[in-house]
């Protein structure tokens, strides 16, 4: 499921058409948090995760596989 969790919210990060800065900034995190979220086994913390969904309106359901859309 963590793999999961990690391909669908590395996919509307680089569909957000923002750099690493601009989300690190929005969100409140290092460039290179955003850099670990997208290419290691790091996930980000729940309010990190919370504060991603809002400044990007992504699906909370859908990165977490609850939802399929």
């Amino acid at each position: 499921m963590g793999e999961m969790i990690k391909e669908r919210l590395r996919e509307e990060l680089k569909a957000s058409g923002l750099t690493t800065v601009e989300i690190a900034k929005r969100v409140g995190v290092s460039p290179e948090m955003i850099t670990q979220y997208m290419t290691t086994k790091k996930l980000p913390k729940l309010d990190t995760f919370a504060r991603l969904c809002k400044e990007l309106e992504l699906s909370a359901d859908y990165i977490l596989g609850l939802k399929n859309f």
